[in-house]
């Protein structure tokens, strides 16, 4: 049997997944903080992110239902309500529903998901079964993404700033609101991680599954990118 990775060089392994293919590399996240989208594109953005923000809640629950430990269970849960929200008009759905707003979007008009492109339904549709078939390891590996999502946040917050002032800066309440998050679900996930799979061939779907995870958000801006202006 191959001898499994030290932590170190495990989590290095996992960082490498996130460096060499997070999607802040793709080109379209690349125009967009070089601020060279139209308003047009930034709205296709908007709207089709949105299929995916509302569903984060859903593949958390369906991840929580895999935990046989309490404490577990209630540590998790916090994640859906980070977007949920514990009120309404509270949460990161709600928060990205005043960004549609601040773009010119109507929040109905991202509710009845009539923007979604078929690419974006299939790569959220994908995640979402993963995280339903897949074991808590493979689930939890996925969300690593974390991760990278701060830094991306923090960029994001000036590129908009900069370079899309017709939004009004309170729209972008949720991206300021995740680089706290996301640092937090970032590490609280990699410790789980690291706890669980301490084979090689755990490790190795780990590894496989953030790639999986990288892929599907790659692909949701591939579809983006080559989508029909929304308007």
């Amino acid at each position: 049997m191959t001898a499994p990775w030290t932590p170190g060089e495990f989590t290095e392994r996992l960082r490498a997944v996130s460096a060499e293919r997070y999607h802040d590399r793709h080109p379209f996240n690349v125009r967009m903080h070089e601020g060279t989208l139209t308003r047009e594109e930034l709205r296709r953005w908007i709207a089709n992110r949105f299929h995916y923000q509302r569903h984060i809640p859903v593949k958390d629950a369906l991840i929580l239902a895999k935990f046989d430990d309490p404490s577990l269970r209630r540590g998790w849960v916090r994640r859906i309500q980070d977007h949920d929200g514990e009120k309404d008009g509270d949460g990161g759905i709600e928060r990205w529903l005043r960004l549609g707003e601040a773009a010119g979007i109507e929040r109905g008009e991202l509710l009845d998901a009539s923007r979604v492109l078929p690419g974006v339904r299939l790569a959220v549709e994908g995640y979402v079964n993963f995280c339903r078939l897949r074991p808590a390891l493979d689930a939890v590996a996925a969300s690593l993404t974390e991760l990278s999502a701060p830094d991306l946040m923090r960029t994001r917050i000036d590129a908009f700033e900069r370079h899309y002032p017709w939004i009004d800066g309170e729209g972008l309440a949720y991206f300021r609101t995740r680089v706290e998050q996301g640092s937090r679900d970032g590490q609280e996930a990699l410790g789980l991680v690291l706890e669980w799979a301490r084979t090689r061939e755990a490790q190795e779907r780990a590894v496989a599954a953030l790639g999986f995870k990288c892929d599907v958000l790659w692909t949701l801006l591939d579809a983006v990118d080559r989508g029909p202006v929304c308007g």
